[in-house]
């Protein structure tokens, strides 16, 4: 049997924000809310895999990372990735101690970084080339 991920909860301080957000960054569409009450905003990462953001209370003294996300792209997915976070203004790097150098030589690709969202999650994206 084959095992797949279908869905991981993402912790937010707005989850209709962070959705937002990461769905920007990474060019994925949202999705209508779900849950009872609409308290998962659900961004479609690919056919089988949903991240669902949830507002969640997240003090301001909380860890220094939430959770880390890891995602394989193509270059040009990975180029498109670089120009969006640039436009916006938003700090990226190649080591998840400072997601804010501005590198890209990621040590386990040919190119990748890190950017993380206001409740301190620590998103990857990692491209062969």
């Amino acid at each position: 049997m084959t095992v797949t991920l279908n869905h991981t909860i993402v912790p937010a301080t707005d989850h209709r924000a962070a959705a937002r957000f990461f769905a920007s960054v990474m060019g994925l569409p949202e999705l209508p809310p779900a849950g009872r009450d609409g308290h998962f905003a659900p961004v479609r990462v690919n056919e089988t895999l949903t991240l669902d953001f949830m507002t969640a209370d997240i003090p301001a003294d909380g860890p220094a990372m939430g959770h880390h996300l890891a995602f394989d792209v193509t270059p040009d997915t990975f180029d498109a990735i670089l120009t969006r976070l640039r436009a916006a203004g938003i700090p990226y790097g190649d080591d998840p101690a400072q997601p804010g150098n501005g590198r890209t030589d990621h040590p386990l690709c040919a190119r990748g970084l890190y950017f993380t969202d206001d409740a301190h999650n620590l998103y990857e994206v990692m491209s062969p080339a």
